[in-house]
């Protein structure tokens, strides 16, 4: 368990990360939790908010970020510049996968032998975003979009950037 003091910051013109909000977590910290050179997920609190599964991801030199998405900002009551406090242990629970999704992908072979060729990371990457929905109409509309993309062989990304020329 590491604890220690940071700050909100905020992204300018920075790529996919402009105006994203988050906090920094030092080389020398974030080996202490683990020592990698990928995101990873780490489990405890901010001030005094609970968190677990989130994810730190590595920004160079060892350095990592925790995006401080509006959940975060609401939940802690904390903005652009204000002090907090991170408690932190790495969280190695591993989440399942989608029930709904895979049962979807099983009826596509093809889109499955693509799906299991991804790494773990991105197999998760698609069941969260699934998972995520707030409405089952919006959770059905990605399975679709998923399994579609997934036959044709195309990874998140590539998903996301063909819906959006469709929109």
């Amino acid at each position: 368990m590491v604890k220690f003091q940071t700050t909100v910051k905020k992204f300018g013109n920075k790529g996919e990360k402009t105006g994203w909000s988050y906090v920094v977590i030092p080389a020398s910290i974030a080996g202490k939790l683990k020592q990698s050179k990928v995101s990873f997920r780490v489990k405890g609190s901010l001030d005094a908010h609970r968190v677990e599964g989130l994810a730190l991801l590595p920004m160079g030199k060892g350095d990592f970020i925790l995006p401080f998405n509006a959940a975060l900002r609401k939940a802690t009551g904390k903005k652009l510049g204000d002090r907090i406090t991170f408690e932190a242990e790495l969280d190695e629970r591993v989440k399942p996968l989608s029930a709904d999704f895979m049962k979807c992908l099983r009826i596509e072979p093809g889109a499955l032998t693509f799906f299991k060729s991804l790494p773990k990371s991105h197999q998760r990457y698609f069941s969260k975003w699934i998972e995520d929905a707030k409405t089952m109409h919006t959770k059905t509309k990605r399975i679709v979009q998923a399994v579609t993309a997934l036959a044709s062989q195309q990874g998140f990304s590539e998903m996301a950037r063909a819906n959006k020329r469709v929109v």
